[in-house]
């Protein structure tokens, strides 16, 4: 409202938020009898695009006249945008404003939603008054007034999927004992939504009537999908323009459609399309008035008989599935007595507002919450709101004060190869996860098409940029981060997991920083359109078989920013199944304790390499200069074809991958983690260090143009010998392609 009030309404168009002078070029009762009405612009140009715009389906417009000033003429929500047109089903417009010839000029403005706020204010003022409903035992439990209790005696279950593991079996058990309260922690790749479905379908066994509610569309669909083949009578509730397509024929409308007033109804909005139709070609006003009025009488008819048919419907219903703000009293709900439902279950509850789920949960006497409180939050745009308490989900505060009393946690995951899931278990679940044997050793390599390659031959890999120079973006007016020198190395594992036969659909690339998605974006997705790139935030619920993660911080301060998040990084790591790449500068990340630990975990169970075997022409710029002057006195005309002496390696097993103190290293240098060496001997480690800098000062006393080392050794080795080579000014490149890669030092 104030932008429209303080913005012109082409500067409105230029940020893609209104599309001016517009016409009706068709109009049709659709999509479960609402008003279908498709715009193009006035040019009389079929062929004439919509300007550039953000307008989506789902999205709520108003539609104005092109002259009008103040209210819109009604308001809808967007179902299709092509180059051309924008289609919107219409709510309700005030009688006869559409029913005009093709002179007429509208405009179209994407509306703030308020209605959501508006609800979540509704349901609290109604929490505070309420007194002897249904809910009352439960909010007693939910504010902590009184402990949760379980049934006396429960029938011993017998199950609907014989697939469920003991964990799954003891939340369904505890789930449906429980009177008022029961809270299912699923972590990553558990399995939560199958539980879920199992409780609902046992509960309807019992004769029970279930609310079913999660905080997005998606997380509802989600459900509907996987309940649709249990039997069970199910009702979709929210608008069909917002539901996948396969699920509309769950929706409310769709299931009125079918209904037995279906074709009283149909015959109904025949004749208000006829009457529309007859408007656009009457002569004057006279007649056109009295064809709107028929219209008037029609509409209210329709709405008499769809709103009975609604009730009956929602009462047949066994399960009513909802967003939480969808499940609201001002909807189709409003047609039930208050006692109607048994039980109301929210998935993905750590995921929503405290407020949001206080709507569905004052219609039951009991609720069962699923979700994950170690992932992300409720996203809190206002941090005074957040820093006051409307971050911490309802879930997370109960769990906290009642655990074992109402928490059932899911232990065996089915999507993540055990060393991706260990860090996770150990990190937040308390070392209870196991990985189910079906997944516990899957590799990429595994996959049809894919061929051996020592990326795809590992669970874990870490690229480790430190001590290359390759510093986050600084700008002073830009609060996110990117990192151009990532952006390029994510390129290189992309193209290397697809050069060994992994799909680009197969993949995701993630970035916690906005910023770095837009640049890794323009970089990948021209070469790989199957190629998702996304914050980490907008992959939470997803999974990949491999997941590359570019951390973008690297900076001499030690600052990570908002990585030191534990839940971020919990979601980004175990979005993969079998692969998960880390990139990122070791030094500036394992400043914090949390990430270090993360670091030592990829490179005790996984695979690390420097940039420096990625990029041979790296300037290395966290070095002192020292280094390259020493290069420019002591320069050596190296012959490429020279055949100087090869290292001698050490005996197999002498040689420690790189770890803490690998020898002194020159004033101010900084040492990468992978030398500092996760999860890896300090004895062994200054063991190989001291035999690669006596190699290297033997090299540097003899006088030879080059010296190569063998292809034998290993990743850490490797980043061992680049670092000490920097240290003596020596000129280190990597040279050969997968095994038969090999150190030069000139």
């Amino acid at each position: 409202r104030a932008w429209q009030e303080s913005v012109s309404l082409k500067e409105l168009q230029r940020r893609g938020v209104c599309l001016l002078k517009l016409q009706v070029t068709s109009q049709r009762t659709g999509l479960y009898g609402r008003l279908l009405v498709t715009f193009q612009p006035r040019k009389g140009d079929s062929d004439t695009e919509l300007p550039s715009n953000s307008f989506g389906p789902g999205d709520i417009v108003g539609l104005y006249e092109s002259a009008g000033q103040g209210d819109p003429l009604c308001t809808g929500v967007v179902t299709r945008v092509t180059p051309r047109a924008v289609t919107v089903a219409l709510e309700e417009p005030r009688d006869g404003e559409l029913a005009v010839d093709h002179e007429r000029s509208f405009r179209l403005l994407k509306l703030a939603n308020d209605v959501t706020y508006n609800r979540l204010k509704r349901a609290l003022t109604a929490l505070k008054q309420y007194r002897g409903g249904p809910a009352s035992d439960l909010i007693d439990v939910l504010f902590f007034a009184s402990a949760p209790r379980a049934f006396p005696e429960t029938k011993p279950l017998e199950f609907l999927n014989a697939s469920l593991d003991e964990s799954q079996r003891e939340a369904v058990s505890f789930s449906l004992a429980q009177r008022e309260l029961a809270i299912i922690h699923g972590p990553p790749g558990t399995g939560k939504t199958t539980t879920l479905v199992e409780i609902i379908l046992q509960a309807v066994q019992q004769g029970l009537k279930v609310l079913c509610c999660a905080p997005s569309n998606v997380a509802v669909d989600n459900v509907v999908e996987r309940l649709a083949g249990g039997g069970a009578r199910l009702l979709r509730l929210g608008h069909p323009a917002r539901l996948l397509q396969p699920l509309q024929r769950h929706s409310l409308d769709a299931v009125l459609a079918r209904g037995d007033a279906a074709h009283v109804v149909a015959d109904i909005r025949r004749d208000i399309d006829r009457a529309w139709a007859k408007t656009k070609k009457a002569q004057d006003k006279g007649e056109r008035s009295h064809f709107l009025g028929e219209i008037k009488t029609l509409r209210k008819e329709l709405k008499e008989r769809e709103e009975a048919a609604m009730a009956a419907a929602l009462s047949q219903a066994s399960v009513v599935l909802a967003t939480n703000t969808g499940a609201s009293s001002d909807g189709p709900l409003k047609l039930l007595p208050d006692t109607h439902f048994d039980l109301v279950v929210i998935d993905e509850c750590a995921q929503a507002l405290e407020a949001s789920c206080w709507i569905p949960l004052l219609k039951a006497p009991k609720c069962i919450l699923a979700g994950d409180h170690k992932q992300l939050p409720p996203t809190i745009v206002s941090h005074r709101a957040a820093a006051e308490g409307l971050s911490l989900s309802l879930m997370e505060r109960l769990a906290g004060h009642y655990g074992e009393r109402a928490v059932r946690m899911l232990t065996v995951q089915y999507r993540m190869h055990r060393h991706i899931m260990e860090w996770a278990s150990s990190e937040l679940y308390g070392g209870r996860l196991s990985a189910h044997p079906s997944v516990a050793q899957h590799l990429l390599r595994d996959l049809p098409g894919v061929s051996s390659t020592e990326e795809t031959s590992v669970p874990l890999l870490l690229i480790d940029t430190a001590g290359c120079g390759l510093f986050e973006l600084e700008m002073e007016d830009e609060q996110s981060k990117g990192n151009p020198g990532e952006v390029q190395l994510v390129g290189m594992h992309v193209q290397a997991l697809v050069d060994a036969g992994v799909k680009a659909k197969d993949i995701a690339v993630v970035a916690p920083y906005n910023l770095q998605v837009d640049m890794l974006r323009q970089h990948l997705c021209h070469g790989h359109p199957e190629l998702e790139v996304k914050s980490v935030d907008g992959f939470q619920g997803r999974e990949k078989e491999a997941v590359i993660l570019s951390f973008v911080r690297s900076n001499r301060k030690g600052e990570v920013g908002f990585l030191a998040e534990e839940r971020r990084i919990n979601v980004a790591v175990t979005r993969a199944r079998r692969h998960v790449a880390v990139v990122c500068d070791g030094h500036t990340v394992g400043s914090q304790p949390f990430l270090r630990r993360l670091l030592q975990h990829l490179a005790q169970h996984g695979l690390v390499r420097s940039a420096f075997e990625y990029l041979d022409d790296l300037v290395p710029q966290n070095y002192p200069g020292e280094g390259r002057a020493q290069r420019q006195k002591n320069p050596k005309a190296p012959d490429p074809k020279a055949p100087g002496p090869k290292a001698r390696p050490a005996p197999a097993g002498k040689l420690k991958a790189a770890a803490a103190g690998a020898g002194s290293q020159k004033p101010g240098a900084r040492s990468s983690p992978s030398t500092s060496g996760p999860g890896r001997e300090a004895s062994g480690t200054k063991e190989g260090g001291d035999r690669f800098r006596a190699t290297l000062a033997a090299f540097v006393a003899s006088g030879e143009a080059r010296l190569d080392f063998p292809a034998s050794l290993n990743s850490h080795e490797r980043m061992l010998v680049h670092v000490l080579a920097e240290e003596y000014g020596l000129q280190h490149l990597s040279s050969g392609e997968g095994r038969d890669r090999y150190i030069s030092i000139r």
